[in-house]
């Protein structure tokens, strides 16, 4: 995974102004959320499918999931959209153990975050918990390209979409000797690089899976393909998608696993995965071979 960067640096979306609190309010165990009746949810912002704001309305998997965890605990969700800072250090600072700037109140669970025992090793102030789905990296290409699992570098002269400063930007600017570097075209999230290519504004965009199967899904009338085999030379061969609670609320952590892992078992999981076009795929920590 990209633990370097999730997105584009934007705004400050999830602040809720310079009037905060002046110390900031740490997040809660089990006990606290469920006398607070409120278990507060942090979430990325332009995150499609995952989670994004649309006409004022919360939408997408991450947030479906965060509602589905506050009702299991008999509790209200309190969803924080925030925008992806330098690094997921960052977030889980800014989001779980301290707060961010102006104002930004810790949540109690964040969702989206790395579930990687490396990455986990460094972050002693919060503990990740709840692998709830397996990512990684695929094509979209559009219907004039024959054979979308032809290797990238033979679309060279033509237009290639990713995100700005993400691994499929890398993976095309400096892959097979950098000869795609100069038919790049950046878009501010995968999703709308998949869209793109249905668009025909570019013949070909390396995203995230789930980002090309939403972006399929919504469009179904405007003709394109994914690539089903591997990309070549990519340097990330999938990660794990968990979620992340203070080092002092391990009592909620364990209580969202348990609910997370009913799900994945009587089929909601997969389910609310589906509502957005995307194909559940069980993350590996949670899958136990014979």
């Amino acid at each position: 995974m990209d633990f370097a960067r999730r997105g584009v640096l934007a705004g400050a979306a999830a602040a809720f102004g310079l009037l905060g609190p002046a110390r900031p309010l740490i997040a809660a165990p089990l006990d606290k959320v469920r006398e607070l009746g409120v278990l507060r949810v942090g979430l990325y912002n332009d995150n499609r499918p995952w989670s994004w704001e649309e006409g004022g309305r919360a939408k997408g998997i991450d947030v479906d999931l965060a509602r589905a965890i506050a009702e299991a605990l008999g509790v209200k969700a309190d969803l924080a959209f925030f925008t992806a800072d330098e690094d997921v250090s960052d977030d889980l600072r800014n989001v779980i153990w301290r707060g961010g700037l102006l104002g930004f109140r810790p949540c109690d669970l964040m969702l989206h975050a790395p579930f990687d025992m490396r990455f986990a090793a460094k972050e002693e102030r919060v503990v990740f918990v709840a692998p709830y789905a397996r990512e990684e990296f695929t094509a979209i290409c559009s219907t004039q390209t024959k054979d979308c699992e032809m290797p990238p570098q033979r679309f060279v002269g033509k237009k290639v979409g990713a995100e700005l400063d993400s691994i499929p930007d890398f993976y095309l600017m400096g892959s097979f000797g950098g000869i795609l570097k100069s038919d790049v075209v950046h878009f501010p999230t995968g999703y709308e690089a998949a869209a793109a290519v249905q668009d025909g504004a570019v013949e070909m965009a390396v995203a995230s899976r789930a980002e090309i199967e939403a972006a399929l899904f919504d469009r179904p009338d405007l003709a394109a393909r994914q690539r089903k085999s591997p990309l070549p030379m990519m340097m990330s061969d999938g990660w794990d998608i968990g979620m992340a609670v203070r080092d002092d609320s391990r009592s909620l952590g364990n209580a969202v696993e348990d609910i997370v892992a009913a799900m994945a078992e009587d089929g909601r999981l997969s389910a609310l995965f589906a509502r957005y076009g995307v194909t559940w795929q069980p993350a590996a920590a949670t899958q136990v071979t014979a």
